[in-house]
């Protein structure tokens, strides 16, 4: 019984550590996306990122469902099917907010405000008649609390760059709970392929009709896409999907929420942010809504991407 404990702790460990490498990877990597946006265009930047990230789960799509290596033999889908198409949608406005925003604020408040969708996900639930308990509320409280002290200035106006990363939270939101309603239908891992592969080309579209795209500004962000693409959409999200299956709701749900603060920490040490102690405490209420909001939710929510 004592070994069988023992294995226990240490399945329970393995899997802890996996989510924490994928919140530390996610945190990091807005970062990534701060300093990318130095040498190339919002637009440009997610396209690359998200079809990266789409190489990334091809390995493992077929490990899963067993193909062969022979490509006329692998089958990913319909890419038009309505499920891909509405994931797709939302993740692009998600990403695309999230990205011309952190163009105008700091890497580690555009982590915590877009951490809010752990809170509006339960809230914006109710829309589908679906029950929130009162934990949740008393986290949007804080949220909001959090939030007015992090982004709100004088004559109680918001920054532009903390506006858009606010209205992505809610295209984040919208995507959890669109994901939990597909995720039954399909592989979660296929459907994490459609969503980058369409979120990677309708911003490149949008990149050669409105932005200034060079291959020598491509060449400067290389490394930020890479981290971005390779690590935080791709192989975080694997991390995610693996871990979150085995570990336990609440270890869960409280290590997911350590992006933002790895957000603000990896901002201050690389790109030299600091945030006021109003920011700071408006920061830590949102990271204590959000646990709150999670830890004592009657109901576990299924989260493909993020962090992004």
């Amino acid at each position: 019984m004592g070994k069988g404990l023992k294995k226990v702790k240490h399945e329970s460990l393995k899997y802890d550590s996996l989510l924490l490498l994928a919140s530390l990877i996610w945190g990091t990597a807005f970062v990534a996306q701060r300093i990318g946006m130095e040498h190339i265009t919002p637009f440009y930047f997610n396209g690359i990122r998200f079809l990266l990230g789409a190489m990334v789960l091809i390995p493992f799509i077929r490990f899963k469902t067993n193909s062969v290596v022979n490509p006329g033999s692998f089958w990913l889908g319909n890419p038009l099917q309505k499920e891909f198409v509405i994931l797709g949608l939302l993740l692009t406005g998600g990403a695309s907010l999230q990205q011309v925003g952190i163009v105008f604020t700091t890497a580690g408040k555009a982590g915590f405000i877009t951490g809010l969708y752990v809170i509006l996900v339960p809230i914006c639930g109710t829309l589908f008649n679906r029950k929130t308990s009162s934990s949740t509320w008393l986290g949007a409280t804080m949220g909001i609390i959090g939030l007015y002290l992090l982004s709100i200035k004088q004559g109680f106006t918001i920054e532009k760059g903390d506006l858009l990363v606010l209205i992505g939270a809610f295209f984040w939101t919208f995507h959890v709970l669109a994901v939990d309603r597909f995720t039954n239908q399909f592989e979660p891992l296929l459907l994490a392929f459609w969503q980058f592969v369409m979120c990677g080309v309708i911003s490149i579209v949008i990149a050669v009709f409105f932005e200034h795209i060079t291959f020598p500004a491509l060449l400067r962000a290389t490394i930020p896409i890479l981290y971005a693409g390779l690590l935080s959409v791709g192989t975080a999200y694997t991390l995610q999907v693996v871990a979150q299956k085995y570990a336990h709701p609440s270890h869960a749900a409280i290590i997911l929420s350590l992006e933002s603060p790895f957000a603000a920490l990896a901002g201050y040490v690389i790109l030299h942010e600091v945030l006021s102690s109003r920011e700071m405490l408006g920061a830590l209420l949102m990271v204590l809504g959000m646990i709150i909001s999670q830890v004592f939710s009657a109901r576990r929510s299924v989260d493909p991407a993020i962090g992004t």
